[in-house]
């Protein structure tokens, strides 16, 4: 028997078959496992950039704008947002993606703020069901109204993606973070509590979602519970 001398072999297959150290399953696994740490290096330094971005928010001083929007989510924001507003920060304050079993009454008594204050410069958005649904609600608002410039009042770690909808809604407007800060996330390590952390975590994922979803052109809907602008938002009744 004639020794096989590899005269006879195929030059376009790799030696030793798909599983050795040049074969193409071996190649493919480790583009593979390349792709994946590559993945995860960037998703864990954009985390790592979103969470710097929220921390070093600061509520800025003296700032005025045409008007204010608060974003619902806790009694806290509005409560900051109806004291810019008395302090003459914007000349209208809009209180986006109220509960529609919220009265105005609920909130003036829980926010303790004047009546009179509800009655000439408060307006109170029922339709939003989500950010996406806040920013046009809020956008409605801004046109109905003919602002330039707008106070955002939100929580520190949703401020991101606020102002992120917010601006796909509405590029020509200018819109001023004003972040809500319960808790001063720059001198502890926020990162060792669960609670914070997956605070963090699900906001950030948040963010990615909707960076993806303008790269790649997805409409997610208004997030409005009706597309009649005419109900957007609602002055307060006495």
């Amino acid at each position: 028997m004639t020794p096989d001398n590899g005269a006879d072999r195929d030059p376009r297959r790799p030696p030793g078959g798909l599983f050795s150290r040049k074969g193409r399953l071996r190649w493919l696994a480790r583009r593979v496992i390349m792709a994946g740490v590559l993945a995860i290096a960037v998703v864990f330094g954009g985390f790592l950039w979103f969470a710097n971005a929220v921390t070093s928010l600061k509520a800025p001083d003296g700032v005025k704008a045409d008007a204010i929007v608060v974003l619902t989510g806790g009694y806290l924001r509005i409560e900051q947002a109806l004291g810019l507003l008395r302090d003459g920060a914007g000349q209208r304050l809009l209180i986006s993606g109220a509960h529609p079993s919220t009265t105005p009454g609920q909130i003036r008594k829980v926010t303790q703020a004047s009546p009179d204050l509800f009655a000439c410069c408060v307006d109170i958005g029922y339709d939003a069901i989500d950010t996406i649904g806040n920013a046009n609600e809020i956008a409605r608002w801004i046109h109905d109204h003919g602002y330039k410039s707008v106070l955002v009042v939100t929580n520190n770690y949703h401020m991101l993606r606020s102002l992120h909808e917010l601006r796909r809604a509405d590029p020509m407007t200018e819109f001023i973070p004003y972040p809500v800060i319960n808790s001063d996330l720059t001198r502890k390590a926020w990162f060792t509590e669960p609670d914070v952390l997956r605070t963090m975590l699900a906001e950030y994922g948040k963010v990615v979602l909707a960076t993806l979803r303008d790269w790649i052109g997805i409409e997610w809907g208004s997030g409005l519970r009706t597309e009649d602008p005419t109900k957007t938002a609602a002055k307060p009744k006495p």
